[in-house]
């Protein structure tokens, strides 16, 4: 990318590595350089190429539809046409993708440098399957429908999330019941709402138990034992885990009575307090009794005040206004106190709120759990094809 290149008047888009995902091409930030007029028709992609990573994820492949009249691409990228009429490039997609990030045959052929590439010697010189054109044909067009069923399960669990946002941001401003507002310290509320600090109506805790104490509890057999989860930062993450933190990597059955004095209540609200979980701006509550690693601080409510509304609205607050600032970013009890809240007049009205966000999230979280089947399916059809383990005529005849 010369000097020339970037000012020169003939600026054509190119592909890099970053614009070709697997079996996708991503067109949100395309590039521009000059490219002679003359140099055009040996550079330019045509419809139904086949785009390989040299660098980055080596392998990685998508076929180039023509979205973008006059396209050329970087040199990490290589660019495959089938020499012959039987091939269908998109089957050679998947086939990389699965020898890739599957089967791992072609670990070797990445040469282990600075930056690991995948020369053009060495991809053309890879091994590959050739099942005849029709069953090519089929696999990728029921892979092709899986994968498509996946985004579907994607786009519609995205536009649930924004559906709750702006569901938020009109409740929390204007009650269920659209009534007047009035300004406050926290912007417009509804008019019969009081905004009050956080230490008014709940207290912010930590548990007496350590996370380490809870590893070497012996479990009960007792008729009163309750389920108990250690819960770390990294637990935030889990599948299932977005709104109910119900999977974690600990879990003990311990005394009722020793759950009380120790541990953290159902419903606790649980917050990150240092490092890229504040940044990425995760809360969860607890459906069970907890105990919190030194990373995970709690939120427990007080009555007249109905905790899953107090989880919702905590949902629409970005903790990262209220952090620490430094090289690691920290939420800690003196930032959670002060913090002032919304607080409508009577539970009932706080209750009916919380179940209408609840039902949201519920929607989000099925699209979620659809999206993760989805893509196990698809991982596993890959596999299986790829690897022969089934043929698609076969896989045909069981299905009828």
């Amino acid at each position: 990318m010369s000097a020339a290149a970037r000012t020169g008047t003939n600026q054509i888009p190119f592909l890099r590595t970053s614009n070709v995902l697997w079996d996708q091409i991503d067109l949100s930030k395309l590039d521009e350089m000059h490219v002679p007029e003359s140099e055009l028709p040996q550079k330019v992609l045509t419809p139904g190429d086949l785009l390989v990573c040299e660098g980055g994820e080596i392998g990685r492949a998508a076929i180039w539809d023509g979205q973008v009249e006059r396209v050329t691409f970087q040199n990490h990228l290589h660019r495959l046409r089938p020499k012959r009429d039987d091939v269908l490039p998109r089957f050679y997609v998947f086939f990389l993708q699965s020898a890739f990030t599957q089967l791992g045959i072609f670990e070797g052929a990445g040469i282990k440098t600075t930056i690991p590439n995948l020369s053009r010697n060495r991809l053309a010189a890879l091994e590959v399957p050739h099942p005849d054109l029709p069953e090519q044909a089929a696999i990728v067009d029921l892979l092709a429908r899986v994968r498509e069923a996946g985004d579907l399960q994607e786009k519609l669990g995205a536009t649930s999330e924004e559906l709750k946002r702006s569901v938020m941001s009109e409740v929390f401003s204007r009650g269920l019941r659209g009534e007047s507002q009035r300004d406050s310290a926290i912007g417009s509320v509804p008019s019969g709402w009081s905004v009050n600090r956080l230490d008014e109506s709940a207290d912010v805790i930590s548990t007496r138990m350590a996370y380490s104490q809870l590893e070497a509890q012996v479990p009960t057999e007792s008729s009163d034992a309750v389920k108990v989860l250690g819960i770390k930062v990294s637990d935030m993450n889990r599948l299932g885990n977005e709104v109910e933190l119900s999977n974690a990597a600990l879990e003990v059955d311990l005394e009722l009575e020793t759950a009380k004095k120790y541990c953290a209540p159902p419903g606790t609200i649980i917050f990150p307090k240092r490092g890229a979980a504040i940044a990425t701006n995760k809360k969860r509550i607890a459906p069970t009794w907890t105990v919190f690693d030194p990373n995970v601080i709690g939120v427990r409510v007080r009555p007249g005040l109905d905790q899953r509304f107090l989880f919702h609205w905590f949902q629409a607050f970005d903790l990262r206004t209220i952090t620490e600032p430094g090289p690691t970013p920290q939420l800690n009890k003196k930032n959670l106190v002060p913090l002032l809240i919304p607080v409508p007049p009577t539970v009932e009205e706080q209750e009916e709120i919380a179940r209408v966000l609840d039902t949201l999230d519920e929607k989000v979280a099925v699209h979620r759990e659809k999206a993760a089947m989805v893509a196990a399916l698809f991982q596993s059809l890959l596999y299986k094809f790829m690897t022969g383990e089934h043929r698609f005529d076969e896989l045909h005849q069981t299905a009828a």
